[in-house]
């Protein structure tokens, strides 16, 4: 049975006679497994996130980290990432052209990171097991995309332990035409929460989505924003727990706040509902 959780700090109830309004399809819902009826909800946009409590093993999770500490995690770069965001992997955002496609250079470093997570040794592969997880009562297919008929990454390790400022991610806006060689018709993030730190490290998501307005909250050079072009949208507030995995739509402002007293490290991808129904994941 899943359940609502708790909308932090936008309910204000009865403030000088006026009642500030909650939008019903704007929830977090705790569900036991990604079912079809809440992906569809997210894809319908009668819901903002699912979390799933114990997606992965604790057993899995400390597998993956052990794993993690060969790794030789990279940061984004400085001008268009700040505070500073280590990762394990290529993500194809990092590699847009002038015009927004995507730039050559993108598949040899594809190559190299997908070298480098085949030298983890792991005995199983964490982004196919995450897809499992989600497409277990989805009919359709739960793929890596493909652009030009070539596999796209599949996943990250992120550690944003100064945290991510305001952002929001929507591979409609960020790239030209299509990303994938499918029509998309939704877009969710997808993260599985290794390890989190004792304080801090929560996931903050706004009812705002870009307007053209926004673009004087931006910082030259940056793939975020300040934190006033939120303004007063609703939101709510996150709190990550290990083994959790959250689907949501990042197509609503979003941020993650600094971390504290531990490391917060979580895989992640990108998935896009097709106008067929299948469900293709990229990083």
């Amino acid at each position: 049975m899943s359940a609502v959780d708790s909308v932090a700090g936008n309910v204000a109830g009865n403030v000088a006679g006026i009642v500030e309004q909650h939008d019903p399809h704007f929830t977090a819902v705790t569900s036991a497994e990604f079912d079809r009826a809440g992906i569809a909800e997210l894809a319908a946009g009668r819901r903002a996130a699912t979390r799933v409590p114990g997606f992965a093993s604790p057993a899995m999770c400390a597998e993956v980290l052990e794993a993690l500490t060969e790794a030789e995690f990279e940061s984004y770069g400085a001008e268009r990432v700040s505070p500073r965001v280590m990762r394990f992997g290529v993500g194809v955002s990092d590699h847009r052209d002038g015009g927004g496609g995507v730039s050559g250079g993108y598949w040899e470093a594809l190559e190299g990171g997908v070298r480098g997570w085949q030298g983890l040794s792991l005995p199983f592969d964490p982004f196919r097991f995450c897809r499992d997880g989600i497409g277990k009562h989805w009919p359709g297919e739960v793929v890596v995309g493909r652009r030009g008929g070539r596999e796209l990454g599949a996943g990250v390790a992120r550690e944003p332990g100064g945290g991510f400022v305001v952002h929001y991610d929507d591979a409609s806006r960020e790239f030209s035409g299509n990303l994938l060689d499918v029509a998309l018709v939704a877009q969710f993030a997808f993260n599985l929460y290794l390890s989190v730190p004792e304080s801090g490290g929560e996931t903050v998501v706004w009812r705002h989505r870009w307007q053209p307005g926004d673009e004087e909250f931006r910082p030259a050079g940056s793939y975020g924003y300040r934190e006033e072009v939120v303004g007063s949208a609703e939101s709510f507030t996150l709190r990550p727990r290990a083994g959790e995995a959250l689907l949501f739509d990042p197509r609503n402002y979003h941020a993650v706040r600094p971390s504290s007293g531990g490391r917060r490290i979580a895989l992640g991808f990108s998935v896009g509902l097709t106008d067929e129904g299948d469900l293709h994941v990229w990083a």
